[in-house]
This record gives C-alpha cells, sequence and structure tokens, in this order.
C-alpha cells in the first residue's frame, strides 16, 4: 500500500519516524508531509531518510498542485501525531498549509489520526465534537492513551505508539463487509447475582470488549446476537441485535437458545462462577455483630455447554483473564471446554483488563498458532480477534 505519514507540530512528532520504518518493513510505500511546526521537532533530513522519499511540507515551493499528485499517489493517509490544531482544521474545512490542504483533497480514501495533546485539551468540548465530526465522516481514530504527557502530567492525550498505529494500518487493510460469516453470538459485560432486593454479587467487568467485538464482526459483514450484562454501553448497528440480562443463568438461557443457530461464538462475557442459594425478596438487614454468611452454589459453565453443544461447522472461542501461568491455563481451558480459539488476558499487563478502553491479548488456536498483540485501543484488538478467527 502506498501511506503518506503526515506530522503535525506536536512532540510526539519524535515518533513518526519510528512509524515510517514500521510501514516500509510492513511492506509499505511510504511518503511524509509535515506542517511547519512539526519540523520543530523532527528534520526534513530525518524524514527524507526514513522514507526515502521528498517531503512536502511547503504548499508553494515547486509551483505545482503537488497536495492533488500527492493525493493521488496516496492509498491512505496517516496523521501521526494529530493535534488539536490539525483536527480543528480538517473538521471545518480549512486549508491553510500543505497538510491541511492535502487532507481536504484526500476524500473518498482511509484517513487514520493518532491524536495528541495535553489531557485538558483533549476533554475541551470543541475538540470532542471535531472528533466526532471526523468519525462521522469516517476517519479512524487511534488512541489517544492514558498515561505521562509532556506537561508532566498524567492523564488522556498520549499518542498511541507506533506499533499500535501500524497494527491499525494492517486491521485497515481487511476485507470487505462478507454476508457469508453468518450469524454470530456474543457475550458481554459482567453478571449480578442478587443477595437481596438490594445487593448482588458482580465484578468489573464494563463490556467495553464485548460491544466492541460484536461491532467489528458485524462491521465484517456478519449478523450479531450480543448478550449483554448490565452495562452502560450501547450499540447502533443494524445487523447487532442486543438482549439485556442480568444473572449467569438468564445468560445460558439466551446463549443456549442462540448457539445452535450460528456460525460461531464469542463468549467474553465475566460470568459470576456463583450466586447465592438464596436471594431474600428485601433488603437483609444486619444481624448484630455476627455478621452476614452467605450460601453460594454455582452457576452453569455457559462456554463449556456451548463447547459439548458445538458441530464442525461452528467455531467457538473462549476467554480466559489470568493472574499466574497464564498460558498454560489459558491452553487448558481451550482443551477442556472444547474451544476453537482462546483469548488471553493477564492482569499483570498495564493498561489491559476491566474498566479501561485498551487491552493487549495472546490469541491461542486449538492448532497451536499463537497471536500477540500490543497495548491497542479495545476496537483494534476487536478487529484483530475477529480478523483471526474468521475465513
Amino acid at each position: 500500500m502506498r501511506i503518506i505519514v503526515g506530522i503535525t507540530g506536536g512532540i510526539a512528532a519524535y515518533k513518526a519516524p519510528e512509524l515510517v520504518r514500521l510501514l516500509k518493513k510492513q511492506g509499505h510505500e511510504v511518503r511524509c508531509a509535515a506542517t511547519e511546526h512539526a519540523l520543530q521537532f523532527v528534520t526534513r533530513v530525518t524524514l527524507e531518510t526514513v522514507s526515502g522519499a521528498p517531503l512536502y511540507s511547503d504548499l508553494f515551493a515547486s509551483g505545482r498542485t503537488e497536495h492533488i499528485s500527492l493525493k493521488d499517489w496516496g492509498e491512505m493517509l496517516i496523521v501521526a501525531p494529530a493535534t488539536a490544531n490539525i483536527i480543528g482544521k480538517v473538521a471545518n474545512g480549512i486549508a491553510d498549509d500543505a497538510l491541511s490542504t492535502l487532507l481536504l483533497a484526500f476524500s473518498g480514501k482511509p484517513v487514520i489520526m493518532a491524536p495528541a495533546m495535553n489531557c485538558e485539551m483533549w476533554a475541551h468540548p470543541a475538540v470532542q465534537r471535531n472528533i466526532e465530526t471526523l468519525k462521522a465522516w469516517d476517519i479512524r481514530m487511534v488512541g489517544p492513551e492514558e498515561g505521562e504527557l509532556a506537561c508532566g502530567v498524567n492523564g488522556v492525550g498520549r499518542m498511541s505508539e507506533p506499533d499500535a498505529i501500524a497494527a491499525a494500518v494492517c486491521n485497515s487493510e481487511s476485507r470487505t463487509p462478507n454476508s457469508e460469516l453468518g450469524k454470530w453470538l456474543v457475550t458481554a459485560g459482567p453478571t449480578y447475582e442478587r443477595i437481596d432486593s438490594v445487593r448482588f454479587i458482580g465484578n468489573y467487568s464494563s463490556g467495553k470488549m464485548g460491544f466492541a467485538l460484536a461491532q467489528a464482526l458485524a462491521d465484517a459483514g456478519a449478523e450479531v446476537e450480543l448478550v449483554a450484562g448490565p452495562t452502560s454501553l450501547k450499540i447502533d448497528h443494524p445487523r447487532v441485535k442486543v438482549t439485556r440480562i442480568e444473572s449467569a443463568r438468564e445468560m445460558y438461557a439466551a446463549a443456549t437458545e442462540v448457539f445452535p443457530h450460528c456460525n460461531g461464538a464469542i463468549l467474553s462475557a465475566a460470568v459470576a462462577d456463583y450466586r447465592p442459594s438464596e436471594c431474600a425478596d428485601h433488603k437483609l438487614k444486619k444481624n448484630g455483630s455476627e455478621g452476614m454468611h452467605l450460601d453460594l452454589v454455582q452457576n452453569p459453565d455457559i462456554l463449556a455447554t456451548l463447547g459439548t453443544m458445538k458441530t464442525d461447522r461452528q467455531t467457538l472461542v473462549g476467554f480466559a483473564l489470568e493472574t499466574d501461568n497464564e498460558e498454560a491455563n489459558a491452553q487448558h481451558k481451550l482443551e477442556k471446554k472444547n474451544l476453537d480459539y482462546i483469548v488471553l488476558n493477564s492482569l499483570r499487563d498495564a493498561g489491559a483488563g476491566f474498566g479501561v478502553d485498551t487491552n493487549k491479548v495472546t490469541i491461542i488456536s486449538r492448532n497451536g498458532n499463537r497471536k500477540e498483540s500490543p497495548l491497542l485501543s479495545k476496537k483494534e484488538v476487536a478487529r484483530l480477534i475477529v480478523e483471526t478467527i474468521t475465513p
């Protein structure tokens, strides 16, 4: 693929040469376009050396309409870092330098932006409005991530690492929607197991990974039955049907009913292993200083049940969240529950696990193949999983 890397004037511009190097290593042809301010952080010589091509930075230098010829050459444009300034320019149709003019001329071709700015700037309503405008135009955002910023504070605004941006390019090259994928079941979120009318046993799952998987499958062309536990997340896609449940037994009933009619299933929900043996229909009162004692019984194992139901035409994918002997435990779960793939999360990995917008996984197949992801947004991880498990 012929890729243009656009660099703007943020401190994260120093990462641009590494991104160019990774893209070329993937086999892409790369040219660079930079703003005047970007060249305060990274030099023309560096960008021309790593790309092997002249840098486009001056709208009037050649006397030609270079933004049009470069647009005709490029098949994808990546802006990294994408400052609040360039995001605002594109969202409002402003073209006053080489890169912003190129971006407006690039209509109809894929554009990826990797935002990078101070956390207060990122949270500003004007920036968020501009981001939503660009997303509505199918401009994809990679990041930003949470971490230490150039100003010395920790917050959301750090540009995604070059390997995450390069991985997003690979995902963007995936196939067009394929209706032959058929119907898929996805489970997402936690389950709540009631103790009484106000209390429950639950966990920290947000459902973000499951909802991202449903979106990725639907984008790939599948019809998706999403069975979701208690979560505030919503999804608006014509190929996604959502069934809301609360308890593990409700999820079990919904999943076992749908699965026989599906081509595959991804069970990413964090299902409670146990529930109270009895649920009071009123709020239980304190019993002096004796405390509360609960008798717990085991919930049905949804993944194992689907493993026994699975036919040769179906694909079954499970998740394993581990803290010790991660790969050995995941491999044992894959074999014991008759899975085709298992996606391993480790709580040892910073930025992975419950409640965050990023994840880092290892996808293990039944034949022993492994695919590791760097730390990516959950949307990017979902695309990688779907790309791996579907034909």
